[in-house]
């Protein structure tokens, strides 16, 4: 496709920053919705390995679970919306293309998502007593049809992101032989390796996860230490087995890569994603060597930054293809300087943001740490207290920002 019409598909407007800032932030936010997802994946399958089961152990880590996968539903759902927005605003022919191309799944998306979300919470409802391995399971085709449909999600989302890689594709599949197809009900472009590199990585990840979560309970008496050791051998086995599995099918899908950027496989981007896996999988081993030490906690921030590397690959994979390839550079869009809603996002973000999630994190270490019913201490009231009080303070300013507008 020439590059003339790609640049005619921009917004006539504008965008209101810096390219950069957005290409930064849909790197980040990326990487932590994927994330997200990793552990909702990891934390879905623990939780039918262990329903399944009449092992004690595997039966109340399964109970912890989906609790877990649950609640990353939902922290992965809200994390999704930012990194789609940054992609649309500098990638924005390409996005909105791919998604015009297959409209019928666009639109089918959130039905599926909610579909699947639903049926995760009826087996939640279900199976309270999930931990008795005495009890009997309830509706265990809840779970594994939310796990599919959660799948299928993915895979929408990753034929989009293909699909705007191919421009050079997008009338062959608008008009095949040269009848219009407007229905939208296909799905054009897939990479099978890709999707399987990012559907292994759960298992890493959620085993960075259950490092932290042994760790986190060994500070109170009530929970059994040999099924923490337990928990803690297993953690260790996912992030070993999951980091060779990902290692390798990352290499398949850079052998597989179209030949326009096949050399990709070879550059330094490829080079640090892998090399920050290794050191997260090296970290990891270092750290079970120190026994139950708070180092523990570390696992997850390194497997965090491993995730960010790999997200950083693959941002200079697409940049390699639209760039290098069709000579689309997102850097060069025509700026409408907004300093009113980047300066917003951005207090929004570090001021908001920090301060309410470290209150809830606050609550959830020391409630974590106390046997029975924890108090607030006034401090951690002061901070909700805080937290609160910004949350209404936003939300004022945002419906009186809305109200001037309208009234002007």
């Amino acid at each position: 496709m020439e590059t003339e019409l790609l640049y005619a598909l921009r917004d006539p407007a504008g965008i209101p920053s810096h390219p950069v800032i957005f290409l930064v932030l849909g790197v980040l936010t990326f990487a932590l919705h994927i994330a997200a997802v990793q552990m909702m994946l990891g934390a879905s399958t623990l939780t039918l390995w262990g329903a399944f089961s009449k092992d004690a152990h595997r039966r109340r880590l399964a109970q912890s679970m989906i609790n877990v996968a649950k609640v990353m539903v939902s922290v992965a759902i809200v994390l999704g919306v930012a990194p789609l927005l940054f992609v649309q605003v500098i990638y924005d022919p390409f996005w909105y293309t791919a998604n015009v191309l297959s409209a019928w799944w666009v639109i089918g998306f959130i039905l599926i998502l909610l579909v699947g979300y639903t049926l995760m919470y009826v087996f939640y409802w279900r199976n309270h007593h999930l931990a008795d391995p005495a009890r009997k399971l309830s509706c265990p085709g809840a779970m594994v049809a939310s796990v599919v449909l959660l799948l299928v999600v993915g895979f929408i989302m990753h034929v989009l992101a293909q699909q705007m890689l191919q421009p050079e594709h997008w009338m062959s599949w608008y008009a095949p032989h040269g009848d219009l197809e407007t229905r939208g009900t296909a799905l054009h472009a897939f990479h099978p390796w890709r999707f399987l590199f990012f559907i292994s990585l759960s298992a890493p990840v959620t085993g960075a996860l259950l490092v932290a979560y042994q760790r986190y309970f060994r500070a109170r008496d009530d929970v059994e230490p040999n099924y923490l050791d337990w928990v803690r051998d297993l953690a260790y086995r996912l992030i070993n087995l999951g980091g060779v599995v990902s290692l390798v099918l990352g290499a398949v899908w850079m052998a597989t890569l179209p030949e326009a950027v096949a050399g990709f496989a070879f550059s330094p981007w490829v080079w640090v994603a892998a090399a920050g896996l290794l050191g997260f999988v090296g970290f990891a081993h270092w750290v079970r060597g120190k026994g139950d030490s708070p180092w523990a906690y570390a696992v997850l921030g390194v497997g965090t930054v491993a995730i960010i590397l790999v997200a950083v690959a693959r941002e200079a994979l697409r940049w390699a293809k639209l760039h290098g390839v069709h000579g689309y550079n997102a850097l060069d869009y025509s700026i409408n300087m907004d300093w009113y809603s980047t300066l917003t996002f951005f207090v929004t973000f570090g001021v908001l943001g920090v301060g309410v999630l470290a209150y809830y994190l606050t609550v959830a270490w020391r409630a974590g740490q106390t046997r029975g019913v924890y108090t607030a201490s006034a401090v951690v009231d002061r901070m909700g207290n805080i937290a609160i009080a910004m949350l209404v303070l936003w939300i004022v300013h945002y419906f009186v920002l809305g109200f001037v507008w309208w009234a002007l």
